[in-house]
């Protein structure tokens, strides 16, 4: 067992997909390394205390707001029989909450790489995402996976639901991607309920969106991997259109969206459920990445990020059951 020990996680943007995977069809996350979360544990003489953005007391008095975390935590405590050690669990995280970039899921990961590390046991992937989906599972119910896999990985995820979780090639060494938040927290459950409703109230105008982001997401994954950035670009811009049309678009969005095309951007769309959150935008270069960071602050983008993708790890297209700590 470690003094101190360290688990890192990082946020999760849907590149290509919302909205379709939960009709079965393919969607194409990413990990964005420039916001993380990080959980350090460390030896103390009493108590088990935990310290985040939300709580700060002891773990058993944390309230039902943060009962995955909780869960989470008393699960790995009795795991390594460590009921009897003091400790104190200190989170920072850099995910903005509702806004689609995946943070309890992160925050889920970040706990328990901390944990195996603070008692020098190995992690696999698959157990990693097994431990992690005890947390969401009590925050989001229902949860596909994609949130933890996509921030448990070092390059981008293929995923269909209940089928396919996979990492996938990836070469786009000179390129960005933006991510601005729009300041207007995230509408998960109406965004969904929206797009359910226009499928079945709608079938002839909704199924046909349903069917093109999916083959949309396709292409997006040959382009990834032949380092088509122009292509990538044109796809996004026809997501955002898709999106739009099935209604979970708003103003705010498609403003920031034209901004970013308006400022050399290759293509531009939401991610995530809709109606709030964030728009993420592909850059050339990192020239053209500042450009479009600042016209979107100045807009009224709350935060930008740059995520440049020169440091991706390759997938070779091998097995996902490494050991991750």
């Amino acid at each position: 067992m470690k003094n101190k020990a360290t688990g890192k996680s990082y946020a999760k943007i849907i590149w290509f997909g919302e909205h379709n995977v939960v009709y079965g069809k393919p969607a194409i996350a990413i990990p964005i390394y420039s916001v993380d979360v990080t959980a350090t544990i460390e030896k103390i003489q009493n108590g088990q205390e935990i310290h985040c953005r939300y709580f700060d007391g002891p773990i058993n008095e944390m309230a039902d707001n943060l009962l995955g975390v909780k869960t989470l935590t008393n699960h790995l405590i009795s795991l390594f029989g460590a009921q009897n050690i003091a400790f104190d669990l200190n989170i920072q995280s850099k995910l903005p909450a509702e806004r689609g970039m995946g943070s309890s899921a992160a925050t889920a990961i970040a706990i328990v790489r901390a944990f195996f590390d603070f008692f020098e046991v190995n992690l696999t992937r698959s157990q990693l995402l097994k431990l992690a989906n005890i947390e969401e599972k009590i925050t989001h119910g229902n949860p596909s996976g994609l949130d933890s896999a996509t921030a448990s990985s070092n390059m981008p995820i293929w995923f269909v639901k209940n089928e396919i979780n996979e990492q996938i090639d990836f070469n786009l060494p000179t390129s960005s991607l933006v991510i601005a938040d729009s300041g207007i927290e995230g509408k998960t459950s109406e965004a969904v309920s929206l797009v359910h409703d226009n499928v079945v109230d709608e079938p002839e105008t909704a199924q046909p969106l349903i069917n093109e982001l999916g083959k949309i997401a396709e292409s997006a994954r040959e382009a990834l991997a032949t380092t088509d950035d122009e292509l990538l670009g044109k796809l996004m811009n026809q997501s955002q259109h898709d999106l739009a049309e099935l209604g979970v678009s708003n103003h705010t969005l498609d403003t920031f969206c034209q901004i970013a095309c308006d400022n050399h951007a290759l293509g531009a769309k939401l991610t995530g459920s809709g109606l709030g959150g964030c728009v993420i935008a592909l850059a050339k270069n990192q020239t053209d990445a500042q450009q479009i960071s600042t016209a979107l602050r100045k807009a009224g983008a709350t935060q930008t990020w740059i995520q440049s993708f020169k440091n991706y790890q390759f997938s070779t297209g091998e097995a996902h059951d490494n050991l991750v700590r």
